[in-house]
């Protein structure tokens, strides 16, 4: 196991032939509006995002990806909440369209959002 600064979570993604798992994205996303100094529309965040997405799609190998669900609970009452809410959600967004499954656990129960294809 290895920690990954946040810079260079794309890198690995893409460089590591073996299985990978990054724990967590909102954590990840967090860095990033830290070093953006929270302003909103911050390129360099949305450049980061653009490179997550990209290498996910990219790989070919197993990889695990673990995120906190943002936008079933209350709207947070800060600027910064909902600035968090809605990178974390888009990026959520953006990586389940490209991954093959996608899974909310619930209560520790996995709800299975999107079902890998078969494979022949």
């Amino acid at each position: 196991m290895e920690d990954v600064d946040g810079a260079r979570t794309a890198d690995a993604v893409r460089s590591r032939p073996e299985p990978v798992l990054v724990d967590d994205l909102a954590t990840w996303v967090t860095g990033l509006l830290d070093d953006a100094g929270w302003a909103r529309d911050a390129a360099s965040v949305a450049a980061a995002r653009a490179d997550l997405v990209a290498a996910v799609r990219e790989r070919t190998t197993p990889l695990v990806l673990v995120s906190a669900e943002v936008g079933l609970g209350v709207v947070p009452s800060t600027s910064a909440g909902r600035r968090f809410r809605d990178e974390l959600g888009l990026l959520n967004a953006e990586l389940a369209a490209v991954c093959d499954e996608v899974v909310l656990l619930v209560a520790g129960l996995p709800v299975p959002l999107k079902v890998a294809a078969p494979r022949e």
